[in-house]
This record gives structure tokens, sequence and C-alpha cells, in this order.
């Protein structure tokens, strides 16, 4: 990661309700939290493809994957935070 890069990145897919929802989430942590985030296509990566798929929406933070699936506020701002948690359940 370099510096210009934004902390967050959703892997998303097009048509996917739960990216739709997942993306609004992001954009507000975002914001709230004054960091940076970009969106990618899941689909148009064959590395993420193959990383995330089953899993999408995906949140990665600083590059680490931090929330999947039913993506959460409160999740995001711990990881923006910097605590180590780790979403262990599927959504």
């Amino acid at each position: 990661m370099s510096e210009g890069d934004p902390r967050v990145v959703l892997v998303s897919r097009v048509g996917c309700h739960l990216c739709d929802d997942g993306r609004e989430v992001v954009r507000a942590v975002a914001a709230a939290r004054g960091v940076g985030w970009s969106e990618v296509d899941v689909d148009a990566d064959p590395e993420l493809l193959r990383r995330f798929s089953d899993k999408v929406p995906v949140v990665l933070v600083d590059g680490v994957e931090r929330d999947f699936g039913r993506l959460d506020a409160g999740r995001l701002t711990e990881a923006l935070a910097g605590r180590r948690w780790w979403r262990r359940r599927r959504a």
C-alpha cells in the first residue's frame, strides 16, 4: 500500500444487494472518520475473484480483510481505530 492509497477498499459485485447496503456503510464510516475509500469489482480481477467470490461484499482496511457479508459500521469503525478484531462467523 502506498501513501496515497485509500485505507478502506470495498470488494463488491454488480447486482449484489448486500454490496449496495455495504457501500452505504463504508461511505458513512469513511466520511465520519475522514479516511479515503475505494471500491473494486470482484469479477474484474481473477485474484480477487479467487479469494472473495463467495464472500462479497468484503472490506479491506490497510490491505487486511476485516469484514464480509452484512457489513457493520461498528466493526469498520473498530478496524479503523486499529483494534484487532476479526469477524469469525459467516453472515
